[in-house]
């Protein structure tokens, strides 16, 4: 079984390439993370902090923590190139959680991208690339995204892949209740 904490894996198509966040992504990334539209879809469910950054020190730092966070196995965070401007324009994050809900051992994925990449074909085309082998590379049977209900473009990207609309509920840290997630079996 590949590891990707041993070695991240890097996935690539003719439009994108899926590597290991870069300190040198930063100002690639503060225009996604500084994206107002943007900001709307991000999955921050569970996480400390706030994503919405205006300063390139914030994404400096965020880059930092979730190379860290990475270290310590918790999480991988890609960057997703688009090979035609030669820029990052979102990330990735995948991990397996282990809890006391319906989604234990499941590999939740967090897809944050630039506003004027929220569309249905590039978001089918990047996750086509990254839900495949997520469940060999974080030994799960069930990978699960969060799609809030305005988010029309991605949950039709979702469920052309086979990403259906979950009932459950994920549990937080503090008992906080968390909703809109899609899942896809293997």
């Amino acid at each position: 079984m590949v590891n990707p904490y041993e070695k991240c894996p890097e996935y690539e198509n003719e439009n994108y390439l899926l590597r290991f966040v870069e300190a040198s992504d930063a100002s690639d990334l503060l225009s996604v993370y500084s994206d107002e539209k943007a900001v709307p879809f991000f999955n921050s469910d569970n996480c400390e902090g706030d994503f919405h950054c205006t300063l390139l020190e914030h994404v400096q730092g965020m880059i930092k923590a979730w190379q860290e966070e990475y270290n310590r196995k918790g999480f991988v965070r890609w960057s997703i190139i688009d090979k035609h401007i030669q820029q990052a324009v979102g990330t990735i994050e995948l991990f397996n959680r282990q809890s006391h809900d319906y989604f234990t051992d499941c590999g939740i994925l967090r897809l944050d991208l630039r506003s004027d990449y929220e569309q249905e074909e590039p978001i089918q085309e990047i996750l086509s690339m990254i839900a495949p082998p997520a469940f060999e590379l974080f030994d799960c049977q069930m990978i699960a995204t969060k799609i809030p209900p305005f988010a029309t473009a991605r949950k039709a990207a979702a469920e052309t892949l086979g990403f259906t609309e979950s009932k459950e509920k994920v549990i937080g840290h503090h008992q906080q209740i968390y909703t809109d997630y899609y899942v896809l079996r293997q």
